[in-house]
């Protein structure tokens, strides 16, 4: 794949969520976009998200959400529960693709992925699994009409490009190859997910205060949900696969309640996984000349928010649209990051506070912060 002054190409590392959405809207807007993803052919890594509504709105944009709504779980409200299992509290989210419609949507990864997957081959983007670049050259050039970037894949081919998209995640060797550094934070806690049956009752996300932990279920389908469970006060550490749904079970035993009815549901190791709280916050420029980071690669959140995917989805509209608006390449570049740099930050930071209130057991405090983030993520990207 070369650059030609005639069609803008791109290469894009990472098939998750922001690499697929970002090859999807450059593809519509005229780009040649090839995909490197070091991982097999449709691996997909978790079991369930939520797609807030953000995310919904970027996706309508494209013209996904009803595919989302239709195979996901469509929902506007949060039920808080505190620890005695009482009531703490609802918050009814804004419904940002119309009155209608549900505000967000629960989905499995897997589903997801294969929604964003098809698009983009729809598109023409073309998806090489099992490659990644291993190395990247741009001659000191910024500028698209200067040299394109040169980029080496782990299988030994070499591409020349107008623009570089690092999509490849929290860890990303894109961020590192382009050498812009950052901070991974450990926050002492590990969220758990596992796969169960839909109880009747979840409608709804459901959030429920414990005295040392914290946990909750999410609908992704008429028929199945994800329990979480956010553990605090533990390294980062890998248990056997064999321990992790009675390990589970064990610390969902002290929470009262609904949590009761779902402790049970959590059944085969296959269903359950656990993962270390880690965020990032890229500060200052995301890009260098005519490459640049987007999604967790830039600005990885706890959990907490439920906004990650949000960030990435709308960050591979907003690029694509600021790629359109400007002459050059690097101009785009600029005005992308200068258009994201703050709402991403708000989102990481608040993030990152509410998981200082978790393990401060101040779950009263951390519920309003909750819904006005909400609000702020609300306002248009």
């Amino acid at each position: 794949m070369d650059s030609s002054r005639g069609a803008r190409t791109a290469v894009v590392v990472g098939a998750g969520v922001a690499g697929l959405t970002a090859a999807t809207a450059l593809a519509r807007a005229g780009w040649q976009v090839e995909i490197a993803e070091v991982s097999p052919v449709r691996a997909t890594s978790g079991w369930g998200l939520c797609l807030t509504g953000p995310a919904l709105r970027a996706l309508d944009e494209l013209g996904l959400a009803d595919a989302c709504l239709a195979e996901g779980y469509g929902m506007t409200g949060i039920t808080h529960v505190d620890v005695r299992g009482e009531l703490a509290g609802e918050v009814q989210l804004p419904r940002l693709i119309g009155a209608g419609r549900p505000g967000m949507v629960g989905i499995a990864r897997p589903v997801l992925h294969r929604i964003l997957h098809a698009e983009a081959e729809r598109c023409g983007v073309v998806v090489r699994h099992g490659l990644t670049v291993v190395a990247v050259d741009q001659g000191g050039s910024t500028d698209q009409d200067g040299e394109p970037v040169r980029v080496r894949l782990s299988d030994g081919t070499a591409r020349q490009v107008a623009l570089l998209v690092g999509a490849d995640g929290i860890r990303s060797s894109t961020r590192d190859l382009l050498g812009l550094t950052t901070a991974l934070d450990h926050h002492d806690q590990m969220v758990w997910r596992a796969v169960v049956p839909r109880p009747p009752w979840a409608t709804g996300i459901h959030h429920f205060a414990g005295k040392a932990d914290t946990a909750g279920l999410v609908p992704i389908s008429d028929s199945q949900a994800y329990v979480f469970l956010t553990e605090n006060g533990v390294a980062q550490s890998v248990l056997p696969e064999a321990e992790l749904a009675p390990r589970l079970r064990q610390l969902l035993e002290p929470f009262p309640g609904r949590v009761a009815e779902i402790r049970p549901l959590v059944t085969g190791a296959e269903s359950v996984v656990r993962r270390p709280v880690r965020t990032t916050l890229l500060e200052g420029a995301w890009n260098r000349g005519n490459a640049v980071v987007i999604g967790d690669a830039a600005h990885a959140p706890a959990p907490q928010m439920a906004s990650g995917a949000a960030l990435a989805i709308e960050d591979g509209l907003v690029l694509a649209k600021e790629l359109g608006r400007h002459e050059s390449v690097g101009a785009g570049l600029d005005a992308f990051v200068a258009r994201r740099a703050q709402r991403c930050g708000t989102l990481v930071e608040t993030s990152v506070t509410i998981v200082g209130l978790e393990r401060e057991q101040r779950h009263h405090d951390a519920y309003p912060l909750t819904e006005t983030c909400h609000r702020l993520m609300a306002e248009p990207a």
